[in-house]
């Protein structure tokens, strides 16, 4: 019995990126949390966890990270 091997080939066209395509990782912006910030995050944070509200507790986290958006974000200058 002889054994025949088929081979198949496939071509694949390069992946073309447009102007506003994100192919990697987005890097957020950080500022240097201070220790008032960490212990204002985590009362914040707690007061949200008590208080039901998940938005608060969310923003209490942000400010303990240092990406609460005060002086976390980079703005675009065109001047």
């Amino acid at each position: 019995m002889v054994h025949t091997t088929t081979y198949s080939t496939t071509t694949t066209t390069p992946r073309r990126h447009g102007l506003f395509s994100r192919t990697h990782k987005v890097h957020h912006q950080k500022r240097h949390a201070s220790i008032g910030d960490k212990i204002s995050g985590a009362f914040l944070k707690l007061k949200g966890t008590l208080t039901g509200r998940p938005g608060q507790k969310a923003a209490g986290t942000r400010r303990m990270h240092g990406t609460d958006g005060l002086g976390s974000h980079r703005r675009r200058r065109f001047f």
